[in-house]
């Protein structure tokens, strides 16, 4: 049932990002009389559709092969590659018939809606929900590095208070982009000493390997949530709400600091001193399972800790005050992947890194259905497709922007030869791409 949850979220999230990208299309083109033959959500391949129907000398219909969508123009050398019509003389309805300007808003439309689609739906949502954070002055004990933080040079209690010499408002901008696309430097706090740490310019092939929460984390206390009846920490005598202090006289008031003592005491017996109420106990002779846990002998848990929870600010906006909010978010992420794909290029992340495909997407909506996450995945992606689509390659927009463009500068159309061949190519490069990028989530997929 979760597969068909989180495939039935991707599903509606593509669709609606189609139908919206391609009525940009359709809207501009029925805006400069262009006549518009067929509208559809996913390729109706070798003619064959789900359901399909004609309303004003429109097809509108579902094809069966989820690739996408597209808008069959009258007069233009598209997807399809149906080039009979292009045998006769031009028609006043036709495409190739209009001024090369209006040509290109119609190919920029999808993307012009895909953009307004990204910052109305954060607008909505900062409107709706403000912005919720951790005030970085909250995080009071530091952060924890996981192998990411660890390996550039972050140490357990160090307190991250500027990137780039600008102070940090939120915790959570440790783990935005504006660190995480690298080339940074941290302004770190460690036993009362200013220091800078430099976050390197290909972390996001590690981010991509172990995942955003092995970078860090906040530094918290905790306490015993709950015991298991028959666990050595139900023997040694543990009860919910103790606080633990030190193993073995070693710190471990942090949970960092506890993992790290129970992994040196595995399969052996320690003393814990605990915090009980008002009460400090010891209890003297603890077991230490082979899984360097309280629980029991075949290395099962029996024992649940609860981190202490860091107090949230929220701040609202009003309907006019949210939009400002709204789009800097949505801008800010077409500008993130831009930026993602400059460092795909100069070499400094893998594109194997740098790429997710459906399998991915499906499991970043989730197999329960959140609709503020649905919403701020499908405004992400709406930002994505849109960047995607400005992309220079013959068959997506931005190639036959480009091909316009140059006809605008050159002051005649390109051959009609040659846009058949761009296309074909273009087509060639994407179903490549398609085919590796879904075999690199399947790859990704059983590597985990």
């Amino acid at each position: 049932m979760s597969i068909v949850i989180m495939v039935g979220q991707l599903l509606l999230g593509l669709s609606i990002l189609v139908i919206l990208h391609e009525a940009g299309h359709f809207l501009a083109a029925r805006a400069f009389g262009i006549k518009v033959e067929k509208f559809y959500l996913f390729f109706d391949a070798w003619n064959f559709s789900l359901v399909k129907f004609n309303y004003k000398g429109v097809e509108y219909g579902i094809g069966w092969l989820p690739l996408g969508g597209y808008v069959k123009i009258a007069g233009m050398i598209d997807e399809s590659m149906d080039t009979e019509q292009l045998a006769g003389p031009p028609q006043p309805w036709e495409f190739r018939s209009k001024p090369a300007w209006q040509r290109l808003i119609v190919m920029l439309g999808g993307i012009i809606v895909n953009i307004i689609l990204g910052i109305f739906i954060f607008w909505m949502l900062t409107l709706r929900y403000g912005e919720t954070f951790v005030p970085n002055d909250n995080v009071k004990y530091g952060i924890v590095p996981g192998k990411i933080g660890t390996h550039i040079g972050l140490k357990a209690g160090d307190k991250i208070t500027a990137v780039n010499g600008k102070p940090i408002k939120h915790f959570e901008e440790l783990i935005s982009s504006k660190v995480l696309l690298g080339n940074t430097q941290l302004t770190v706090l460690r036993d009362g000493k200013e220091q800078l740490i430099t976050v390197p310019g290909n972390i996001l092939n590690d981010v991509s390997d172990y995942g955003i929460g092995e970078f860090v984390t906040p530094r918290t206390k905790y306490f015993v949530d709950s015991v298991k009846a028959g666990s050595y920490a139900a023997q040694a005598g543990f009860k919910h709400g103790d606080s633990i202090l030190a193993v073995n006289n070693a710190p471990a008031v942090f949970a960092d600091q506890l993992y790290d003592q129970l992994n040196k005491h595995k399969n052996s017996t320690v003393s814990f001193k605990i915090k009980r109420n008002a009460d400090t106990l010891t209890l003297p002779k603890v077991s230490v399972n082979k899984n360097g846990t309280l629980g029991f002998a075949d290395g099962k848990p029996g024992v649940v800790l609860r981190r202490e929870s860091l107090k949230e600010v929220t701040e609202n906006y009003s309907f006019t005050t949210a939009l400002p909010v709204g789009a800097s978010r949505a801008w800010g992420m077409f500008s993130d992947n831009a930026k993602g794909l400059g460092k795909v290029f100069k070499g400094e992340v893998k594109f194997n890194k740098a790429v997710s495909g459906p399998v991915a997407m499906a499991k970043m909506f989730g197999s329960n259905v959140d609709w503020v996450k649905f919403w701020s995945l499908v405004g992400l992606l709406s930002m994505a497709l849109a960047l995607m689509n400005l992309l220079p390659i013959p068959a997506l927009d931005g190639g036959h922007a480009v091909f316009l463009i140059i006809e605008m500068i050159k002051g005649k159309p390109l051959s009609d030869k040659f846009l058949e061949r761009a296309q074909l190519v273009g087509f060639v490069i994407l179903i490549s791409l398609m085919v590796f990028v879904f075999g690199n989530d399947i790859t990704k997929l059983f590597k985990k």
